[in-house]
């Protein structure tokens, strides 16, 4: 297992996101009733529904918008979401990758080729970047489920394959097979996970000077805004010194 490293700024900053709330909820809503309409409506029995019914719960969604969006999978309303990947290199020549859920293809590739084109980036074929990163299953905790120490015993324990922590949260990586099992053990221990999902954790991180983190931050802030992009990763890592510059 890893120690600790920065990963507030492998995933864009919760902060940011916390400022659009309502778009939050639109996304965590969205991933709840894809789930819902792939598997069983019920989270006792489709981990995905769990996972996603667990994080919006995290971030205070209330339980009449989760049973609603339980309740139109189960009902046949919900609109035929795709889910779509994007890969392409921002400022820098940074690698980002863009999952999406959409309803609109040719919309959802318009404005994410838009946004790279309008904010130092480009966009790149299938697989321009994901060589350079791992999929795996990522298990989020915030930092007042425990010490670093603590969270990397009670992961070594589950059987999780890596942890990385710092004053704001907790990163636990495992295989994507074992997602589900190491989540369900650690529940047992450090109480639900604020996120349960499959990720992508870059091989090689990049760091960025304060001109490109300007302009990247701006660039994951538009695809952010946008309702059908649900995650944005990066292989980028932005120093503290110029974060609290850019703040």
């Amino acid at each position: 297992m890893a120690g600790h490293s920065k990963f507030k700024n492998i995933m864009h900053r919760k902060g940011a996101q916390d400022k659009k709330r309502a778009g939050l909820f639109s996304k965590l809503s969205r991933e709840i009733t894809v789930a819902a309409k792939m598997g069983m409506p019920d989270p006792d029995f489709n981990p995905r529904l769990r996972a996603a019914v667990n994080a919006a719960k995290a971030q205070s969604v209330p339980k009449d918008n989760i049973q609603r969006a339980i309740d139109k999978a189960s009902k046949g309303d919900a609109e035929n979401y795709e889910e779509i990947r994007y890969e392409g290199y921002g400022p820098g020549g940074v690698a980002l990758i863009v999952e999406a859920l959409t309803d609109n293809r040719n919309r959802t590739a318009t404005n994410v080729r838009t946004a790279f084109a309008k904010n130092g980036g480009n966009l790149g074929a299938s697989g321009a970047v994901s060589h350079g990163f791992e999929r795996l299953g990522l298990i989020e905790y915030p930092g007042s489920a425990g010490s670093a120490d603590t969270v990397f015993e009670a992961a070594l324990e589950a059987g999780a394959d890596d942890v990385e922590s710092d004053d704001d949260s907790h990163a636990i990586w495992v295989a994507m097979e074992n997602l589900h099992p190491v989540a369900r053990e650690l529940e047992k221990t450090l109480g639900e996970a604020e996120g349960v999902k499959l990720a992508w954790k870059p091989g090689i991180k990049a760091e960025v000077g304060e001109d490109d983190a300007r302009t990247l931050l701006k660039l994951i802030d538009v695809l952010d805004d946008d309702d059908d992009v649900q995650t944005v990763w990066g292989n980028y890592e932005i120093p503290d010194a110029v974060m609290e510059k850019l703040s």
